[in-house]
Formats: structure tokens, sequence, C-alpha cells
């Protein structure tokens, strides 16, 4: 291929590929969205937002937090080491991804069954409508990251995937970061603003 094939390629064919970048930004309008109606009911009752907040730990956000971006940095390296060749290093970052998305699954499900036995289910109040529907969706979508992270991880040690075939681990890359991202924006918004 020459450098020019390359260049047209890089261009119209982002890491992962057009498709993935399309779902990036439909979920990204959807959270965005239901972020958006959570602030525009936030400001026409800061009271009752503001003492359902206090009802949420950030301690478990910050943790959840630094879960989803440690989990994000190495599965940044595990595309890193496929490109360059090096598999077992590869499938090795995905795997410890794997353990910090599963950890943040665990953290936010010992979250989950606090609120729940504290009453402050979906229909508590219109701030843990939201909470349960933002932070359900997004673990929903981490879920699917560990999943896909495990195809990928499985198929890397099988040998399918290389150094000249990783779309499809980048395509898996994207995806979570997606859901890095949407943790970032959702983080801030409910615990601590």
């Amino acid at each position: 291929m020459d450098s020019e094939s390359i260049k047209t390629k890089s261009i119209y064919y982002p890491p992962g590929g057009i498709l993935i970048w399309m779902i990036v930004f439909v979920e990204l309008i959807t959270f965005m969205m239901g972020l958006g109606a959570f602030v525009v009911q936030r400001s026409k009752n800061m009271v009752a937002f503001h003492e359902s907040q206090q009802l949420l730990n950030p301690i478990f956000g910050i943790i959840n937090t630094i879960l989803l971006v440690t989990a994000g940095f190495f599965m940044a390296g595990a595309v890193r080491k496929l490109r360059q060749g090096d598999s077992i290093s590869s499938s090795r970052n995905i795997s410890i991804s794997i353990l910090f998305g599963l950890s943040f699954l665990g953290v936010k499900s010992v979250e989950y069954f606090g609120k729940i036995r504290l009453g402050t289910g979906l229909n508590h109040s219109n701030f843990f409508m939201y909470y349960w529907m933002l932070t359900g969706f997004h673990f929903i979508h981490v879920l699917a990251g560990v999943a896909i992270l495990l195809v990928l991880m499985f198929y890397i040690k099988k040998g399918y995937y290389s150094e000249t075939n990783h779309g499809d681990v980048e395509t898996g890359a994207v995806f979570w970061h997606m859901c890095d991202l949407i943790w970032l924006l959702i983080f801030p918004i409910l615990y601590l603003l």
C-alpha cells in the first residue's frame, strides 16, 4: 500500500472504522439529552435535588472514575502493543482492562444495593429517577464493554488478531473509551455539582 492510500484510509477510516464513531456520536447525544434534562429539572427544584444528592457518596464515584480511566489506559496500551506485534502484552493489557471494568461494576453494584436498602429506587424522587436511568444505562454499556473485551482477548490469544489485523480491537477500544467519556460526564453532574 502506498503512502497516499495510507493517508486516504486514515482520513476516511478513523480507528475502529466509521460505524463505531457513528454509534459513539448517537450514544453521546443520547446521554447528553438525559444529562441536559437532569440539569433543567434540577434548576427547577434545586433544594430537593440537593437533598437527594446528599444521599450519594462521591467516594464511590471517584473510585469508579479511577477504575474506568485506568481500564481505558490499559486498553489503549493493548491496541498499541497489538499494532507492534506483541499479542501477549496486548492480551495482558486487555485482561487488566477487564479486571478494572469488573471492579467498576462491582463498586457500582455495592452502591446500587445501598440505594435500594435506603429505599431510594427509581420512584423515590426525580433526582433518583435520573440517577437510576443514567447510571443504569451506563452500567449496561460497561457490562457490554467487558463482554466485548473478553471476546477480543480470546481471539488475540487464538492468534486471530495481529499487527496487520487489529481493526476489531480498535473498535472495541473506541467503545470502551466511549464508556469512559460518558462516565466523566455523568459523575460530576450527578455527584458533585
